[in-house]
């Protein structure tokens, strides 16, 4: 039977934030190294997964499968605006079904986030790829994950049953690493 990986990707400030507090990533988190990991990643994904404010902005964005999380659809829709994405409301249908529709049964599902959204799959993460840019901080930003700032990220990661592996270094000049974080079976 085919299967689905669930792999999760954000990048995040030293203090766990993922955008400003007007939920608009600033630039001093659009980094090259992390740009390159990321647009790979999404490029092998069969279906990228996010919330309105979460899009990855790059060339061959309106190529890619995705599903849209919204509550103004009652369980899937297409998105008016682009062919390949479905609108999907979680509280209609199950992501099985939702990713059926979409036409993806097998492959790689690539959660980009929201916070909410990213916290939907923390039980279902095969991988969670956490990049971290140390010299940004962004106090009054929007937390990567809901319980950001009271545990840190990796703690977050943690507690939902997935173990650190090795940190790979993406961007020297910035100081950021990427750490895939694993589910172990």
């Amino acid at each position: 039977m085919p299967t689905l990986r669930i792999e999760g990707f954000v990048i995040v400030s030293a203090d766990g934030r993922l955008a400003n507090a007007h939920n608009v990533m600033p630039d001093d988190l659009k980094i090259e190294g992390d740009k390159r990991f990321f647009t790979a990643a999404l490029d092998r994904a069969d279906l990228v997964v996010h919330g309105r404010n979460s899009q990855e902005e790059q060339p061959n964005s309106l190529q890619r499968r995705r599903l849209i999380l919204t509550h103004k659809v009652q369980a899937t829709a297409p998105d008016p605006s682009n062919p390949r994405a479905l609108l999907w409301n979680p509280a209609g249908c199950s992501f099985e079904v939702a990713c059926r529709s979409a036409g993806v049964t097998s492959g790689l599902a690539a959660i980009i986030g929201g916070p909410g959204v990213f916290d939907m799959f923390m039980d279902r993460y095969d991988t969670f790829w956490l990049s971290v840019a140390p010299r940004v901080h962004i106090p009054d930003g929007e937390p990567c994950f809901p319980g950001v700032p009271a545990r840190s990220p990796q703690q977050v990661l943690a507690a939902h049953g997935l173990h650190a592996g090795e940190p790979q270094l993406i961007d020297a000049a910035h100081d950021v690493s990427v750490t895939p974080w694993r589910r172990v079976a």
